[in-house]
């Protein structure tokens, strides 16, 4: 015979049965990361005041990688203009996605490459580890084989290159060479590369390394497209892609557990809101994105891994002090 206190108790057992049932449901729908670390490297290439929205578009996409807990640590942010700066910004020290939004270069903002610290080398030498010996911790990707890294490029581009300052271009070849070469140095475990500027397709078209998820803001005969200007400060303050999908991912993916897709995440800025066709490539991503959490890109990592085999620990290990 069941006590009193089983009674009271039971409800709550079988409420936990079925939520942990539940759960495995749900993680049955999607295909078992392979990462313990997630990066995030967002790169604004573009210099001037009349670029505003480029700056705007790494902040708040740097907002949500870090409200869902990508470490600082973790993040990589190239910004070519220092917009909160420039004479021309009627509000000093901010930079704003909307007329009406919060301001999003606080005291929590760290740039790591400003101004012209931004250049295709070091962005080239900041993805394959080729560094200055004296090149600091910060400027750093310091991701291994077990690293999804997020890549962002925001500026302007034509067809197979991205401009940096208005004085040098990243071409396709480059980043696709920079990729590979972090694939060959096992420098990445899942990728996912995103280029919101004009005929930015081009950007992944010479892609051919395993393990990369790659989408644009337009195809590459097509225009991208600003969203919204701020008539206070005449220009425009954000651009359609970014605007959309961050949308998407601020009200889709609150915490870790979200199951938005990235499937999902591909389809949240339609033609009709961006004003051109977001493009895909998926190919040399072995996954279908349905089955991938949003956050296994977007989000911290804290999968636990159990080992496999026997370590053996010494009795020197054990005296060791502190």
């Amino acid at each position: 015979m069941f006590s009193v206190v089983a009674l009271l108790f039971l409800p709550y057992t079988v409420l936990g049965i079925l939520n942990t049932g539940v759960q495995l449901r749900i993680e049955e729908l999607f295909d078992t990361p392979g990462h313990t670390n997630n990066w995030a490297v967002l790169v604004c290439t573009s210099r001037f005041w009349f670029n505003y929205r480029h700056v705007s578009n790494v902040l708040a996409l740097y907002h949500t990688v870090k409200r869902l807990g990508i470490p600082e640590s973790n993040i990589i942010l190239m910004l070519a203009e220092d917009i909160p700066c420039n004479p021309r910004n009627p509000r000093p020290g901010t930079v704003y996605a909307a007329r009406a939004g919060n301001n999003l270069y606080g005291i929590d903002v760290e740039v790591d490459y400003r101004g012209e610290e931004v250049t295709v080398e070091n962005f080239i030498r900041l993805l394959t580890g080729r560094h200055h010996p004296a090149t600091p911790r910060s400027k750093r990707l310091l991701t291994d084989h077990q690293s999804n890294v997020l890549i962002y490029l925001t500026g302007h581009g034509g067809d197979s290159f991205l401009k940096f300052q208005d004085a040098e271009e990243l071409t396709n070849v480059d980043l696709a060479y920079a990729i590979q070469t972090m694939y060959e140095d096992n420098r990445y475990h899942e990728m996912f590369l995103i280029a919101d500027t004009c005929r930015s397709a081009s950007m992944y078209e010479w892609v051919s390394s395993p393990g990369v998820l790659s989408t644009s803001s337009s195809l590459t005969h097509e225009e991208s497209y600003s969203y919204d200007v701020d008539d206070e400060i005449g220009v425009y303050v954000i651009d359609r892609y970014t605007h959309f999908t961050v949308a998407f991912l601020n009200r889709e993916v609150k915490s870790l557990n979200s199951t938005a897709t990235m499937q999902d995440y591909l389809e949240s800025c339609s033609r009709r809101q961006c004003l051109s066709t977001v493009g895909v490539r998926k190919d040399t991503y072995a996954k279908e994105p349905s089955r991938v959490r949003v956050t296994d890109f977007f989000g911290s990592s804290r999968i636990i891994r159990h080992l496999s085999e026997e370590i053996e620990i010494d009795d020197d290990w054990l005296n060791i002090d502190g």
